[in-house]
């Protein structure tokens, strides 16, 4: 026997309609990233799944940086998986570096005395100003960065 359908979330679907048709694109690339960084990070090498990100920058700059993370966020909200900082960070600097935009992914670690657990987080920074991720930054250590 087959489950119950899953509902749709009717205001989301409402909200998507109302958006222009550059935001839902914005919004389907940031999705697609997203699912290309977590694949990468769940079969690849660190080190090969890291340099997705690092990409030529172009000199398009159409998009502002905060309009390009502010879909990434919404739409690691909206797909079925987790999103955790090293996807979002690698679809960031991604996207960042295709509209022009300088974007260094930075990956730092920290060992909390408490509980000696090694823990890591990634963000990213244009024009050295953290664009996604930042809020934690200050307590990690950095120990790379991938421009």
């Amino acid at each position: 026997m087959i489950g119950p359908m899953p509902m749709l979330n009717v205001g989301f679907l409402n909200r998507w309609r109302r958006l222009d048709r550059v935001r839902r694109a914005l919004l389907f690339r940031a999705a697609w990233w997203l699912s290309v960084a977590s694949a990468s990070v769940a079969l690849l090498p660190f080190k090969r799944a890291i340099r997705l990100g690092c990409v030529d920058r172009r000199d398009s700059k159409g998009v502002a940086p905060g309009d390009l993370v502010g879909a990434i966020e919404t739409a690691s909200r909206h797909l079925p998986w987790r999103t955790m900082c090293i996807e979002r960070g690698i679809a960031a600097q991604r996207m960042l570096r295709a509209q022009g935009f300088d974007a260094v992914l930075h990956y730092g670690v920290s060992c909390p005395a408490l509980s000696g657990d090694l823990q890591a987080h990634v963000w990213v920074t244009v024009d050295g100003r953290a664009v996604i991720g930042g809020e934690q930054a200050a307590d990690f250590a950095e120990v790379a960065a991938y421009p």
